[in-house]
């Protein structure tokens, strides 16, 4: 299969669809930053108990995360650990640290 833009945003929507975010407060806001096969950027948005996947930049965010598409596949999937992506490089976050790692809570 190959790797494109409209599915790696398709996959993560279809990863956060059922998720319960009505108890986070205010708003968190992630980039990400899409690298190699399928890059692009998009961003997910936690606003109002609402998870929301959109394919543009959102310039007031948390934080930016920047991975390659197929490490987020496996990432969203369950496959990487999120912990050890980071460690290992393979993710790098800019920004809040702190922001990203609730956005993470959501894939355990």
């Amino acid at each position: 299969m190959e790797l494109t833009y409209e599915k790696i945003v398709d996959a993560v929507r279809k990863r956060f669809k059922d998720t319960d975010v009505s108890n986070v407060p205010g708003t968190l806001a992630y980039q990400f930053n899409v690298e190699g096969k399928g890059q692009g950027i998009f961003y997910v948005e936690i606003k109002d108990g609402k998870l929301s996947v959109e394919p543009y930049e959102y310039y007031d965010r948390n934080a930016i995360l920047i991975i390659k598409g197929s490490d987020l596949i496996k990432l969203i999937n369950g496959k990487l650990d999120p912990v050890m992506a980071f460690t290992a490089n393979k993710l790098k976050v800019e920004g809040d640290i702190g922001a990203a790692l609730e956005l993470i809570k959501f894939l355990k």
